[in-house]
């Protein structure tokens, strides 16, 4: 059985992987933002749109420009809640839609 400590650790190994190969050394990642993000958006709408919402987030904080690590997890933030923001939007739509328009 994988317990909560055993797989947050082995997040941050490949974090840290993946981080070196692509030569991004002081990034520091705020795991469980990233798996709301791409659990709600899974959830939404399908497993495959976890991956797009994480990619969109982090083209989007990569193309702001920063100086430092505080600067860089404030641009991931910012695309993170905005994907979400979305998220929240459509399913309050969906939810003030009820039955309406389905074939039910």
């Amino acid at each position: 059985m994988t317990t909560y400590d055993d797989e947050s650790r082995t997040l941050t190994e490949w974090s840290r992987t993946l981080a070196q190969a692509l030569q991004i050394l002081d990034l520091e990642l705020d795991h469980a933002r990233i798996l709301e993000l791409t659990q709600r958006s899974s959830h939404y709408m399908s497993a495959d749109a976890a991956a797009i919402s994480a990619f969109m987030v982090g083209y989007a904080a990569g193309s702001v420009t920063t100086e430092g690590r505080d600067e860089a997890s404030a641009a991931v933030e910012k695309a993170t809640s905005t994907v979400l923001a979305v998220i929240d939007k459509d399913e309050q739509a969906q939810e003030k839609k009820g039955w309406t328009g389905t074939a039910q």
